[in-house]
């Protein structure tokens, strides 16, 4: 990513939405349309095979419906060969004209069942780390000198974020339920004596209202708001707008991701954010 700064050296925000394909086409589409028009920077796609069409079709139609950027939030690793992965998102950095961010990460809690499922192999957290590794390698292979395709690294213990600090543009902390803002703030902190990259955060609820494929569908706000989780943001424009500055400030996070059913609850606090 571009290493665009605001005033006083902090990097300015940018929103992205995460909007899988719940509706008819047609709705869908619009939504699209929407999601750019209201000033969002980026549109994303989960990497779960039982939820909709695959991610890399499906932000190739994205990309063709409105300009904004198009990415993964985010690829698992070990349901790919490192290969297959790389040439995907090479072909989607071709396809979109740069406009393609390739999210990767080692796969959610349970994936192991999910490999099962698909007769994959089941490899050790530090075997599908490596598998990050070959694929990022790859990448930079295909894209050669002249295009650079964005990486953004969800990341958790200390060998992951070693590895994002070495090939990463963009970082997300995996956050679990019981994390509080101190936790969070702690692993950014730590993170940036390693490397100055763009920090993202993983918003899944807004006010009451649970983002779907972001958070289990039993995730209780009050109980995340009781532990000073950043997985929630005020609903109030007012409030979401001095919350995530407070997030900027403390943790560094410039790169707030949100589901698509809270696009118009922050519309006006993109308005407002956008290129400060």
């Amino acid at each position: 990513m571009t290493d665009d700064r605001a005033t006083g050296g902090a990097r300015k925000f940018r929103f992205g939405v995460l909007a899988p394909i719940r509706t008819e086409l047609p709705a869908w589409r619009d939504q699209v349309r929407r999601i750019a028009d209201s000033g969002f920077s980026t549109l994303l796609m989960p990497d779960v095979q039982q939820w909709q069409p695959a991610p890399g079709p499906t932000l190739a139609v994205a990309a063709t419906l409105a300009d904004l950027r198009v990415g993964t939030w985010v690829y698992a690793s070990p349901l790919r060969t490192p290969w297959s992965l790389a040439w995907e998102a090479h072909s989607l950095s071709v396809l979109t004209e740069g406009r393609f961010e390739m999210g990767i990460g080692v796969g959610r809690p349970g994936i192991e069942d999910e490999l099962r499922e698909l007769g994959l192999p089941v490899v050790t957290p530090g075997q599908r780390l490596s598998q990050v590794r070959d694929a990022v390698t790859s990448l930079r292979e295909l894209d050669g000198p002249d295009l650079r395709t964005p990486v953004v690294m969800a990341v958790r213990g200390p060998k992951a974020q070693a590895l994002a600090a070495d090939l990463a543009d963009t970082v997300t902390f995996a956050t679990m339920p019981g994390d509080s803002r101190a936790d969070i703030v702690r692993l950014a902190t730590e993170f940036r004596a390693l490397g100055d990259l763009e920090l993202a955060h993983h918003v899944a609820v807004v006010g009451d209202e649970v983002s779907p494929f972001m958070a289990p569908p039993d995730t209780d706000p009050a109980a995340l708001r009781a532990a000073d989780s950043l997985l929630v943001l005020p609903s109030d424009p007012t409030a979401a707008t001095e919350e995530i500055l407070r997030r900027r400030e403390e943790g560094g996070f410039s790169y707030i991701v949100i589901g698509a059913n809270a696009v118009d609850a922050l519309a006006p606090v993109v308005a407002e954010l956008t290129g400060q």
